[in-house]
């Protein structure tokens, strides 16, 4: 996969991702916003993990979101549901 990919926006895109970037409830997803916007701009997915956010990414994170947003709009850049680490204990396994 070739790693200086741009992204080519609508205005109503563009539109869209500067409202979740400025007024978004969830942090993650202002930053993922402004990662998509800056990637528009002309600015490297790298050159985005490196110094263009708040923190440091991988740059293959950057990727992922890019390749999601063009796949799902603004859904593909939510964390989906059910990722992350599961519970240990269960109540209803301890009623047994």
């Amino acid at each position: 996969m070739p790693k200086h990919l741009t992204l080519e926006l609508s205005q109503e895109q563009r539109a869209e991702l500067v409202k979740h970037r400025n007024t978004d409830p969830l942090p993650y997803l202002r930053e993922r916003c402004a990662a998509m916007l800056k990637i528009a701009d002309g600015m490297t997915a790298a050159a985005v993990a490196r110094s263009g956010l708040l923190r440091r990414y991988d740059p293959d994170a950057i990727y992922e979101w890019r390749r999601r947003y063009l796949a799902q709009g603004l859904a593909g850049l939510r964390i989906q549901a059910g990722r992350g680490r599961k519970p240990a204990f269960s109540p209803c396994a301890s009623s047994l």
